[in-house]
């Protein structure tokens, strides 16, 4: 099949409006991924926003992929759109060493890319919708004008998240965690806990678009895989690959917003000169590094910034960024398979660290912790790291999400219970 492009002009008040029209449009497909960068122009990204669709009746067999090696197959196979996710739990096809101790409850294959039957999306900067399609983009274009465009359900129902891991044994895994650091196993792990609530009935698509009007993130995904949904309020990029430039740019530091102008620019300073934070920040950076290096030509891997404080709705982040350049005999397929599991959700050294969270961790991460996002025909891609988001699986009625951070020797146990309650705010405060 041969794809059919178009491009339409939009009115610059229509964007928010086409990006609901979109979701909306996309909601009738059983294979989705909508992607939204939220107006955020600091994170070199090209799209403001995408959607992809493809369907059990649209796909063929050869048009999906469930590993890497099958990714660089079908990109080398179609020179194509690809859209889908890697979830944490493909380390153990990459370290053979590695397992997972916990069933999966979302419902999410360990990995899924597709070629979508077609894609949407918005250039940033430029009021223009760009529809490549196997069919008419007339019709498509049609269809999403013709949807509407209200922004947020009348109501979500009131849920109470149960904790997987209680307070008390929370606290007593950070002391547990600190000794393994004091004994030389590791000098930086990032440890997470699930909430969870059982029996619901809920609609994703709704979820979603409340999630993104109260925590508008740069790296916001809604997916949808079958009867299971991913709702993502991501600030995070994992990787990304324009040309043969690689970019990372890790998460490490987070402070709560302050009450008014003058107590949040204070935040922000303290957060610029904490100790704990720059330490935990400047770890992963190191690792990320050693990371991009077994892909790029030596020398190439710089860090483009250090501690850089980035300002969101509910909290302000240190984010640093690392860049690099691929090696020409490094396929894209090698640049995610030397750096994955991302290493801002693991700690460092990787392997180890990835060992003891098995250990620590009541249940299995899946998709939190993994990523969604998309190749291009031209072989670029951009990666998000699936953090602050809801998971759903329909079949169950199993709707949860998980929260974490990086424990040091520094750490002072309390506080780290703290920050897991402070970036699980908005996704509790949806069903209150």
């Amino acid at each position: 099949m041969q794809r059919h492009n178009k491009s339409f002009a939009l009115a610059a008040v229509q964007v928010n409006e086409i990006k609901t029209r979109m979701l909306n449009w996309a909601k009738q497909f059983s294979i989705l991924v909508f992607l939204d960068s939220n107006g955020y122009s600091n994170t070199a990204g090209h799209y403001e926003c995408m959607v992809a669709v493809g369907g059990a009746n649209e796909l063929s067999p050869d048009s999906y992929c469930d590993s890497l090696k099958g990714l660089q197959a079908l990109h080398d196979a179609n020179k194509d759109w690809l859209f889908g996710h890697i979830s944490y739990d493909y380390k153990n096809e990459l370290e053979p060493g590695l397992n997972s101790r916990h069933s999966s409850k979302s419902g999410f294959p360990l990995m899924h890319f597709f070629v979508p039957f077609t894609v949407c999306y918005m250039v940033r900067g430029q009021a223009t919708l760009v529809i490549e399609t196997f069919g008419d983009p007339d019709a498509v274009f049609a269809q999403i004008l013709g949807l509407g465009v209200s922004r947020l359900p009348a109501s979500l129902p009131k849920l109470n998240f149960k904790s997987v891991t209680d307070k008390t044994t929370y606290l007593d895994t950070v002391c547990r965690l600190r000794a393994h650091i004091k004994e030389g196993d590791c000098y930086e792990i990032n440890y997470c806990n699930e909430r969870y609530c059982a029996g619901v009935a809920i609609d994703p698509a709704a979820v979603f678009t409340a999630l993104n009007e109260l925590s508008p993130a740069p790296f916001a995904a809604y997916y949808r895989f079958r009867n299971n949904y991913l709702m993502c309020a991501s600030p995070e990029r994992y990787l990304s690959k324009t040309g043969d430039i690689l970019l990372a740019q890790p998460i490490k530091g987070t402070a709560r917003r302050g009450e008014d102008a003058e107590a949040d620019a204070q935040m922000k300073i303290a957060l610029q000169h904490d100790q704990k934070e720059r330490a935990e920040n400047v770890m992963i950076v190191d690792l990320i590094r050693n990371d991009l290096a077994r892909s790029c030509v030596v020398g190439s891997v710089a860090v483009d910034e250090l501690f850089g404080i980035y300002t969101f709705p509910q909290v302000h982040q240190m984010i640093s960024t690392i860049s690099g350049k691929l090696r020409p005999d490094c396929s894209l397929t090698d640049a995610i398979k030397h750096s994955f599991p991302m290493g801002s959700m693991t700690g460092a050294p990787k392997y180890k660290v990835m060992q003891l969270t098995e250990q620590y961790e009541r249940s299995a991460r899946e998709v939190y912790s993994g990523t969604v996002g998309y190749i291009t025909p031209a072989g670029d891609f951009d990666f998000n790291v699936v953090i602050r988001s809801l998971v759903y699986n329909a079949d169950t009625q199993y709707l949860c999400y998980q929260t974490g951070g990086a424990i040091t020797y520094d750490s002072i146990p309390e506080n780290e219970w703290e920050e897991t309650r402070l970036k699980a705010w908005a996704m509790e405060r949806l069903f209150q």
